[in-house]
């Protein structure tokens, strides 16, 4: 006999093994006891909650010849029937490859046919939500007017596509994510029924990775007890499984970029996408212990909200104290963008490398959250009575660099051979330059402006903008005449009219960006 998954093997039979629904369980079962049956019902909410489930419970308990307490009694014929996928009075539709016309003109004329046999035909169309529009407008009449006979069941997880015509001819009934202390039991037991040792820890994280959907918990469940067949599954293996990364990888990532460690940071990023994690799952389960992070600075009783074990709350207070709440809803607004462009994104690691970067790096930002991640790191260097920035001797002799105070050298005017020579020393001027000075040269065409003159055009505004500040104009003005020992001026100009002199622009900025090399 082939194997069955797990997630069908343990399909609900009767509503007392529904999980996590009891508002809906409770309704329908009264329903059917009191004999007070609708002829339409809507089953909206998240995959896996049990909406198809309950309704071929519900359908198998109207025609049950002895129901038990609301519950099919799964062994009268009509039940026996419907279990075997032989019954006439339950029909299945999917919507999804079953939306047009025709297909719902067909249930119309069916149901002009009594049941041959027990009380009720019932239609169960699944992802209702796909029908056409022709295809909704041929049931509505159907639906507001069926024989008594007749009842219909619209099973969707998108429950706002469905035309209100439809919906107000509907008992709505909304599926909430089942909970993961419900989903953690559930699997629990389900185990002990298939004589297998699973740790308790491992069924909560899997629990915490289905969202809410115990059938997502259950396969997921399975992919684990199929790579270890006939072990015992314990938390770490689950991690290997999913690919997915233990909380104490993400203290230390953290507690790096806290310490604005960068390389450190992409070297645990390096080590991550080597062991073959999952970059997607990184970014939600790593803001998800930043929002932890969060609401333990935030309230006295998160331990109560947090399911997590003794030694990571530990872990956790004790980074609470290292970071302002400020600079923690940065890094998730970060992580939150992250996630939204990563399906779309075809270099997922470089994405995720950027995003560490910036967590590093506030100063890469200029608005308000950087600012106060700025603020705190500075706040945190003067309490540990470090410098706030290297001194003159410490910084790089290649760092092009704004300097405190303007040096005394003297030099002779340039001539224009001296500008030309200059000129050609312009791409190794670029490459030697710091942040952001860099980044601001490769944005300018360079021209000659007569004698001593050397004039930076840009289209850039930003760039313009932080050229033309004076201190920074008498800067390049010291390191282009260092550079021929001749004394030269700078202009910055901004070309007003981008759009009509930019081709002019960009072939002579390409021809400056290809002297400089690819490596910058």
């Amino acid at each position: 006999m082939s194997y069955t998954a797990l997630y069908r093997k343990f399909r609900p039979n009767t509503f007392e093994e529904v999980k996590g629904q009891d508002h809906i369980v409770t309704t329908l079962k009264n329903q059917i006891h009191a004999d007070r049956i609708g002829h339409a019902y809507l089953f909206c909410g998240t995959r896996g909650t049990g909406k198809t489930s309950i309704a071929k419970i519900f359908a198998r308990a109207v025609n049950c010849e002895h129901p038990v307490n609301g519950s099919p009694c799964n062994e009268c014929p009509s039940c026996k029937a419907a279990f075997s996928g032989v019954s006439m009075n339950i029909i299945e539709i999917d919507a999804a490859s079953n939306n047009g016309v025709d297909n719902i003109r067909e249930i119309r004329d069916e149901v002009q046919y009594s049941p041959t046999e027990g009380r009720f035909k019932v239609y169960i169309i699944d992802e209702v939500h796909m029908l056409s529009i022709g295809a909704f407008n041929a049931l509505l009449k159907t639906l507001e007017e069926p024989p008594a006979y007749v009842i219909f069941i619209l099973a969707t997880t998108e429950a706002y596509k469905i035309p209100i015509t439809i919906l107000s001819r509907c008992q709505r009934y909304d599926f909430r994510r089942i909970s993961m202390d419900t989903i953690a039991s559930h699997l629990g037991s389900l185990m002990q029924k298939e004589g297998i040792e699973v740790e308790g820890r491992a069924l909560r994280y899997i629990a915490k990775a289905a969202d809410g959907a115990l059938r997502d918990a259950l396969s997921l469940l399975d992919q684990c007890l199929a790579f270890y067949m006939d072990q015992a599954l314990t938390y770490d293996k689950v991690l290997e499984v999913l690919g997915v990364v233990d909380t104490e990888v993400f203290s230390k990532l953290l507690r790096r970029v806290l310490a604005q460690d960068t390389l450190g940071v992409i070297r645990e990023l390096d080590d991550l996408v080597m062991s073959g994690k999952d970059l997607t799952q990184f970014i939600v389960d790593f803001t998800w212990y930043l929002r932890n992070l969060l609401l333990m600075q935030s309230t006295d009783q998160a331990e109560d909200i947090l399911d997590i074990s003794t030694e990571s709350k530990k872990a956790l207070l004790e980074e609470a104290t290292m970071v302002e709440p400020a600079v923690l809803m940065r890094y998730i607004r970060i992580f939150s963008e992250l996630s939204g462009q990563m399906k779309f994104s075809v270099q997922k690691r470089v994405m995720v490398e950027i995003a560490l970067v910036k967590l590093t790096k506030p100063e890469m930002e200029q608005d308000n959250e950087a600012l106060l991640n700025r603020i705190s790191n500075l706040e945190q260097i003067v309490a540990q009575g470090i410098a706030a920035q290297p001194s003159v001797q410490e910084m790089p002799s290649n760092q092009l660099d704004i300097p405190k105070e303007k040096k005394e050298e003297s030099y002779q005017p340039a001539q224009s051979k001296d500008i030309a020579k200059l000129m050609e020393k312009i791409p190794e001027i670029i490459r030697q330059a710091g942040y952001p000075m860099k980044s601001y040269l490769k944005q300018c065409n360079f021209q000659e402006g007569g004698l001593e003159r050397l004039i930076l055009v840009t289209i850039d505004e930003m760039a313009y903008g932080y050229l033309s500040e004076e201190r920074n104009r008498i800067h390049l003005e010291e390191i282009f005449s260092k550079s021929v020992e001749k004394q030269i001026s700078v202009d910055i100009k901004l070309i007003e009219e981008a759009e009509k002199n930019k081709s002019v622009f960009l072939e002579a900025q390409k021809k400056i960006h290809m002297e400089i090399g690819e490596e910058d």
